[in-house]
């Protein structure tokens, strides 16, 4: 099994191969279980490692097997985690949340960051003190079982945030504070209640002496080059997955010939669209092809409602919503010129 701190572009854990390989494997440690002592201890390490891991892994293989999503990335299960359910959100989410885990610590870890993250640092928490505070406070306040995330948000700056349960800033579930996960710290309490029992504070004190900042820096600046930072910002634009949904539900039915969808939902389109209009655009896709794009979307929604009101025939009913349906790929397609 490859590191997983070898980075790509286009992935901050995995390569490319690794990703599209099924099933999901379990990455290799590069350290012995008692490597990480006294800080973290040997059967803590053995027990999350070969036994929780294993079975997110074995869950998620299984989840994705039933599911027919074995040519899925753990990438794509994760920006679709809300609609694919419990199963895949959680074991994604556990399988890819622990690679990244034991991917950032070393016995031999560099205890403070340097180069452009250091600068990065200071400048957005005022000091590394100030970040493993903030790190801290969130980790120990997060009720029940969850994570804290040093990450990268879509503007490209470094953000901390704590997410319940398995998610992570990538998941749709997030409905804010999304991007790439640099570091992430596990407080589920198998991460620490063998040795540290109830004493949540002393593991989250402890444990900055195993995080690598050399690594978390390769992290850093894998993710700032990542072109999955487009993509994720654009999974946040709720608009326009809105709008895709209405139109998705009408035009597949007219292609079949069923125009009662359309027919019934055309009003619906509307609202879409003008809520598309003057909803928030993410930063990277406030342009203004994009913008005039948009305005024809609306204007052709109202078109095609007032052909449904006056009862028109299906010939004029399709072409109004084939021109629509293309007006909205030209809203795509100007997305995807500004991925690339």
């Amino acid at each position: 099994m490859r590191n997983i701190i070898l980075l790509t572009v286009s992935c901050i854990l995995f390569t490319g191969t690794w990703l599209t390989a099924q099933p999901f494997s379990l990455p290799k440690l590069n350290y012995s279980y008692d490597a990480l002592e006294p800080f973290i201890d040997a059967e803590t390490m053995e027990i999350h490692y070969s036994k929780h891991h294993q079975a997110y892994l074995n869950n998620l293989n299984k989840a994705v097997t039933d599911a027919k999503l074995t040519d899925w990335t753990l990438e794509q299960l994760m920006l679709n985690a809300e609609r694919r359910g419990p199963a895949i959100r959680n074991n994604a989410g556990g399988h890819y949340n622990h690679s990244l885990f034991w991917a950032i610590m070393s016995p031999t870890a560099q205890k403070t960051p340097s180069g452009k993250l250091a600068e990065e640092i200071n400048s957005t928490f005022n000091s590394l003190d100030d970040l493993k505070k903030m790190m801290n406070s969130q980790a120990a306040t997060r009720f029940g079982s969850g994570w804290v995330w040093l990450y990268v948000n879509t503007d490209k700056k470094l953000a901390v945030c704590s997410s319940p349960n398995q998610d992570n800033p990538i998941m749709d579930v997030m409905k804010e504070n999304r991007g790439i996960p640099i570091l992430g710290i596990d407080v589920w309490e198998h991460a620490y209640y063998l040795k540290y029992q109830n004493k949540r504070g002393d593991y989250l004190n402890a444990i900055w002496n195993v995080i690598d900042w050399n690594l978390v820096n390769q992290n850093y600046e894998a993710a700032l080059k990542d072109p999955f930072l487009l993509v994720i910002e654009k999974n946040t634009w709720q608009a326009l997955k809105d709008f895709h949904m209405v139109m998705a539900q009408t035009y597949h039915p007219m292609e079949d010939g069923d125009f009662a969808p359309i027919r019934n939902r055309s009003g619906e389109m509307v609202e879409k669209a003008k809520a598309l209009s003057t909803a928030a655009i993410p930063n990277s896709f406030r342009t203004t092809p994009i913008k005039n794009a948009i305005n024809e979307l609306v204007s052709g929604a109202e078109s095609l409602d007032k052909l449904v009101k006056k009862k028109a025939k299906n010939d004029k009913i399709e072409a109004s919503l084939t021109k629509l349906h293309d007006t909205f790929h030209k809203i795509q397609g100007l997305c995807s010129e500004v991925d690339h």
